[in-house]
């Protein structure tokens, strides 16, 4: 017997919730002809000051929990979750504006394509009556998703969704707000989920939006950031970091160009391109060298070895970040062979303006070298702790026999007593 436990948030939702449970409840026989023999119906009523509660209250195949006080979106659904009796969970919005209808076809699709998660995507070609900007907001936060995460994705923040029940601990912490749905994309998809979409149709809600286009839509862009910032912090920032290098590779290479035209001396825009090239460059390495050890606290924190980086699967058969060593010995060294040779051509008489780019390019490898040295020993410490803890906990689990209780837990009882 598999069940199907439905979340229904709300929040001032009379004049439409009585339409959406109907047509929840309706579904039982499509659901048991894909193999949901059991159909559960759980309606959270965050705080509604309307008859919201009354009107499901009256509803007798739907089960009703009220939050006290209003929540927040994200919170009510945690709730029903943590009240579903299910091995799979959906919710969809209580305003109508998403087809409960297709709730057999996203099981279907779980089956056929062995999914973890399915999406209703209102982005994917079915009808959407979405208002303009709310449709341009959706594709920017789905772009940023998959971007961020190096797998396409065309609804990151669909309302609309079915999961396997016993996932759950991996997707959380998840929000209590608006972005609970942006967030459980993202870290679906760092947890390497099989997350999959199935196209479906979005109506104009029923009653009046509680959606703040620009306050959510911050909201949502910086908890899909935070969240990747959680599991592979060197893809944003490395990202950001290859943009930097880029821009000062393309002004280094106008400035090589002016200078073999015969060009010695630079006006003030010149000076401030230059002052932007070395900032943009250092900047670039110092990003890089930040997302990667920030990669290495991750895989301390998780216990686990440095997974992800920057392409997701490495483009080359070596990992660059092992190499930072002696990449950043060789950088500082030809960093200071130019400025050695600076100063000794300085010393037969060439002046500031024959000189100036000599000495840009020293202090720019010397720089990026200092930091690619700095960072590879911090990457050996954080990588030298996480193997420690590792041997340590097999240590410990080695250390058990079958008739005793796990050490930690006689440990947190000693504690206790």
């Amino acid at each position: 017997m598999t069940m199907l436990s439905i979340v229904l948030p709300a929040l001032n939702e009379e004049d439409g919730i009585q339409a959406i449970m109907a047509r929840v409840l309706a579904m039982r026989a499509e659901l048991e002809a894909v193999g949901l023999d059991e159909l559960e119906l759980i309606v959270v009523d965050d705080g509604s000051t309307d008859r919201t509660a009354d009107l499901v209250r009256a509803e007798a195949q739907a089960r009703l929990i009220q939050h006290a006080h209003n929540s927040g979106y994200g919170a009510a659904l945690k709730t029903g979750f943590a009240e579903a009796k299910g091995e799979w969970i959906g919710f969809l919005d209580a305003d109508g504006t998403y087809p409960p209808e297709y709730f057999p076809a996203l099981y279907q699709a779980a089956l056929q394509q062995d999914a973890d998660i399915v999406i209703g995507s209102r982005m994917a070609g079915a009808e959407s009556q979405m208002p303009l900007v709310r449709r341009l907001g959706n594709l920017i936060f789905a772009r940023l998703v998959s971007i961020i995460s190096a797998k396409y994705i065309t609804d990151s923040a669909s309302g609309m969704r079915i999961f396997k029940r016993d996932l759950l601990p991996r997707l959380y912490p998840l929000p209590d707000g608006l972005n609970l749905t942006p967030v459980m994309s993202t870290r679906a998809l760092h947890e390497r989920m099989q997350m999959i979409e199935v196209p479906i149709p979005y109506k104009e809600r029923i009653g009046r939006s509680k959606l703040s286009v620009v306050r959510d839509g911050m909201r949502f862009a910086q908890s899909i950031v935070w969240t990747a910032l959680y599991y592979n912090p060197v893809r944003p920032l490395g990202l950001i970091s290859l943009f930097a290098l880029f821009v000062a590779g393309l002004i280094g290479v106008g400035l090589v160009a002016a200078r073999l035209r015969g060009t010695e001396s630079i006006d003030p825009i010149g000076a401030f391109t230059l002052f932007s090239a070395l900032v943009l460059a250092v900047a670039g390495v110092s990003i890089l060298a930040l997302g990667v050890s920030f990669n290495y606290f991750v895989a301390l924190f998780h216990k686990a070895p440095v997974r992800q980086g920057l392409f997701i699967r490495p483009l080359l058969s070596m990992r660059i970040d092992q190499h930072f060593g002696w990449i950043g010995l060789i950088t500082l060294f030809l960093g200071i062979m130019v400025g050695a040779a600076s100063l000794l051509l300085a010393i037969s008489g060439w002046t500031v303006i024959q000189l100036w780019l000599y000495y840009l390019t020293s202090a720019c490898l010397s720089l990026i070298g200092i930091q690619l040295m700095i960072a590879w020993v911090q990457m050996q410490i954080l990588d030298t702790l996480r193997i420690r803890d590792k041997l340590v906990a097999e240590d410990m689990q080695g250390m058990q026999t079958p008739d005793e209780e796990p050490v930690t837990t006689a440990i947190l009882t000693a504690k206790s007593v």
